[in-house]
């Protein structure tokens, strides 16, 4: 079992790149891709290519530095080219960007099947699929993707799921598959226990405040929060983060209910001090069957009672474990709210939390799929050298 990242051999990375392709924006949320990929860029260069961009200029490839190592590549095109068009431009632009950066030895790391039209034709040492959702059951997914993911499994050397559920619904897809949940930086959200003074915006808001941080879009339970913040009108409802793929016009508008936006990654820990419950408020839909939501850890480790809809990895293992409310309705919403504000002390359930989550890091996951990454390589190096002995014979 690793538990110091310093157990984690990863000299082999230095020889080689790390090409991602994603669907996500690196300065969108901070997340999953955000969280691993700037950990190998501590230790080799990482170029994360986002989706096209498509604007009213001409076609040009934008290369953003964020450290030494990492560059996220977005690509610009103008605006409503053909589909042909667009897999053929991208494919123009890996390959001048392979290029120009003098890109030879690398593996390819995939978050989306929809990258594969315009990579199909690269030669990378390794490919690594990171399956983090469900994405065809996401609202405006291209009907393609399940074919596409079909091809995916086939040229993956390894997978990994974002969740054990998911893990569950992939596992027969490959034989090299492991299940990576999401992980915390404790540190960062553990510094919500001590902080005592709120943001600006957030200071004004009455208590009990029920707070909730992360991307508001088809995923998100309307129906809940508008029940439950028009039945008890002294709570106050604290949501943070981008509106998307839905009419904000859709969403609850009520005194108690507080749409303050999205917030940097660093500033969370100063919202999430200032709430007296979190919440993982996700509707039980095709979209979130599979998810693993980050902020139910993240929460925790923050020091707060969190209140979720019965997503399954939630319920296993935080729900089972007696560390998260689970509830089905509005009702059951406002009876576990009740509860927990009428608790007076919190240490041993705090104890608890801090316990369930000691090893649980994303310097420990990002240390064992590194393990899995090698062990893919030694063997996919060992069958090329093998080949190319068979091929002199």
């Amino acid at each position: 079992m690793i538990k110091n990242i310093e157990e984690v051999s990863c000299a082999f990375l230095h020889d080689i790149d790390l090409v991602c392709f994603s669907h996500l924006r690196w300065g969108f949320v901070f997340q999953r891709p955000n969280h691993l990929l700037s950990r190998f860029s501590k230790h080799q260069r990482v170029f994360f290519i986002e989706e096209p961009i498509f604007y009213e200029g001409e076609d040009k490839l934008q290369i953003e530095n964020y450290n030494e190592n990492l560059f996220v590549v977005t690509p610009h095109m103008k605006n409503k080219p053909s589909e042909q068009h667009v897999a053929k431009q991208q494919k123009k632009f890996i390959d001048n960007l392979f290029t120009n950066m003098n890109i030879e030895k690398y593996f390819a790391w995939y978050y989306t099947p929809m990258a594969l039209p315009f990579t199909s034709h690269l030669k990378p040492q390794l490919v690594v699929y990171d399956c983090m959702d469900e994405l065809s059951a996401f609202k405006f997914a291209p009907p393609q993707l399940t074919i596409l993911e079909k091809q995916l499994f086939k040229k993956a050397n390894v997978v990994f799921t974002g969740g054990q559920s998911i893990y569950e619904s992939k596992k027969n897809a490959h034989h090299n598959i492991y299940a990576f949940p999401s992980s915390i930086d404790k540190h960062h959200f553990g510094k919500a226990r001590k902080i005592k003074e709120d943001p600006d915006d957030q200071k004004h808001i009455p208590h009990p405040r029920f707070g909730f941080f992360g991307v508001i879009d088809e995923r998100f339970d309307i129906d809940l929060i508008d029940s439950v913040a028009k039945a008890k009108p002294d709570w106050h409802f604290v949501l943070l983060g981008p509106i998307v793929k839905i009419d904000p016009a859709s969403l609850p508008k009520y005194h108690n209910i507080h749409y303050l936006g999205g917030k940097k990654y660093d500033e969370l820990p100063n919202y999430i001090a200032g709430w007296d419950i979190a919440m993982v408020a996700f509707a039980m839909n095709e979209s979130t069957r599979f998810i693993s939501p980050t902020k139910t850890p993240e929460y925790l480790a923050a020091g707060k009672p969190v209140i979720s809809t019965p997503i399954r990895d939630v319920v296993r293992p935080y729900g089972d474990n007696k560390l998260v409310h689970i509830v089905d309705n509005a009702q059951e919403f406002i009876e576990a709210g009740e509860e927990e504000l009428s608790k007076k002390r919190k240490s041993s359930w705090l104890k608890k939390v801090d316990d369930f989550l000691l090893y649980n890091s994303w310097d420990r996951t990002w240390g064992q799929m590194v393990r899995h990454i090698e062990d893919a390589y030694v063997l996919n190096t060992a069958k090329s050298k093998l080949k190319e002995r068979k091929a002199y014979v």
